[in-house]
């Protein structure tokens, strides 16, 4: 099966997203905590939030997404030959969510699958996809598909924090001749150690947060991964030296909320202009030359450089990255596959027709701290371009059919997952009916901490 050439134009050839069948409204949220008129939805940028009762875990989010995905494409278990899993949900020390997985490949009697899973924060998704497309494009591959699986549960004690969780799961089909085409040699990484956000409680599903150094940490890392990208970029294509965010038709980012992926464009605008030449600034920057000695370190909390390019790059903000934000503001921060369901987002909210050919940059960060900045060509196959994005239709139908919950009873369960969070034995008490068909849930925990799993009823139409 193995070709002697290198694949080409390898990429993300499927996705598969999933979210709670539950949520909770923020406006409602605000009121329930007492918080200002606002500060989640205006503040934060956030309408609703998805959540799991004790009924799904990472191990069932991650067994949905991959049965659907390869229900949905039609992908025999055998042609798999490579899966890996992003996640910084952990349930258990020692055994992958990966090797939980391999029960859905007993029956094809494929063990021969490659990859285990990959923790660092938000980022294990997008190193679990690099990995899939280095493997690839490496003398290991055997000709199979690799999977790359993001999935996590976001969720934070009572306070300030709650608003910003979530939870979800994407699965990305990758492999040759793929309608979303990894770019060659257009990969911007930089790591660094950092306490802005880690999870040193093992008993605990929380984090601990130091929201201020968070912010600057990603802000950070994202100027020195566009800088480099930018780099990589000109020596590729020399003819397009200077353009910066002109280069992308559409940008994407890890979104732990919507508010500051608007100033992030900002950013990257502040530094297109710090990098442009005098008579560029002029032209394009006019009314900003007071910010011509200003820097990138001086100015992660310069409410008047963020404000000034906020301004400057709204209509960027409005034509290449808000539509990628319609998961993220639904259902709320799912940390691994946050940048994902921005691509997701992007793909049902903009006509395939206007995205056939074109670039979409992409940044992924995860605190403590991994980020990196890549860049995506769509196919100029219009039709498989088309293909590709009609098997997304599900997606939007399943945001509407959510149930919404008040939320004392969304506090009530969090405090269930809460206290029952290692416990063993323990059987789930969530509702299984509220589920959305095809649902993979946890049936019960032995006294030997050995978890089960069962799945909802699938249905050939509706919601699926």
């Amino acid at each position: 099966m193995a070709s002697s050439s290198w694949p080409e134009n390898v990429g993300i050839r499927a996705i598969e997203v999933i979210f709670p069948s539950q949520y909770v409204d923020q406006t409602e949220l605000e009121q329930f905590d007492g918080a200002s008129t606002g500060k989640y939805t205006i503040g934060l940028g956030q309408a609703k939030m998805g959540f799991c009762s004790d009924r799904e875990d990472v191990n069932s989010l991650c067994l949905t997404v991959v049965s659907r995905l390869l229900e949905r494409h039609q992908i025999k278990h055998t042609e798999i030959g490579r899966l890996e899993v992003g996640t910084e949900t952990i349930v258990d020390k020692s055994k992958s969510v990966k090797s939980v997985l391999m029960q859905l490949f007993a029956e094809s009697g494929n063990t021969d699958i490659e990859g285990l899973d990959t923790t660092n924060a938000c980022y294990g998704g997008t190193a679990a996809l690099f990995n899939a497309a280095n493997w690839i494009e490496s003398s290991s591959w055997d000709g199979r598909y690799a999977l790359a699986v993001c999935a996590d549960i976001a969720v934070y004690a009572k306070g300030a924090a709650r608003p910003t969780g979530g939870a979800g799961a994407i699965a990305m089909l990758v492999g040759p001749h793929a309608p979303l085409v990894l770019e060659r040699g257009l990969r911007a990484t930089h790591m660094e150690h950092a306490y802005d956000f880690y999870k040193p409680d093992l008993g605990s599903e929380y984090p601990v947060v130091d929201g201020k150094l968070s912010i600057q940490c990603y802000l950070s890392a994202l100027d020195i991964c566009y800088r480099l990208y930018r780099k990589k970029f000109e020596k590729q294509h020399p003819e397009q030296s200077g353009a910066g965010l002109d280069n992308f038709d559409a940008i994407l980012f890890h979104t732990p909320f919507c508010k500051l992926v608007q100033k992030s464009v900002g950013r990257l605008s502040f530094n297109d202009f710090l990098l442009s030449s005098e008579d560029k600034r002029v032209e394009k920057f006019a009314g900003l030359e007071r910010f011509s000695t200003a820097t990138l370190e001086g100015s992660y909390f310069d409410r008047d450089v963020e404000k000034a390019f906020l301004t400057q790059s709204a209509e960027v903000f409005e034509a290449k990255t808000k539509k990628s934000l319609l998961l993220a503001n639904q259902v709320g921060n799912m940390y691994t596959p946050s940048v994902y369901s921005g691509l997701v987002s992007l793909l049902i909210g903009v006509p395939a027709a206007q995205l056939v050919d074109k670039r979409i940059g992409v940044f992924s960060y995860g605190s403590g701290l991994a980020a990196s900045m890549y860049s995506i060509k769509v196919t100029k196959d219009a039709a498989a371009f088309e293909q590709f994005v009609d098997k997304l239709a599900y997606v939007q139908p399943m945001l509407n059919s959510r149930e919404k919950v008040v939320p004392e009873q969304f506090s009530s369960l969090m405090e269930v997952r809460e206290k029952n969070n290692h416990a063993a034995p323990y059987t789930p008490t969530g509702s299984i009916s509220a589920l959305f068909p095809g649902t993979y849930y946890l049936k019960d925990v032995d006294a030997l901490h050995r978890r089960t799993y069962e799945r909802t009823p699938t249905i050939s139409n509706g919601v699926h």
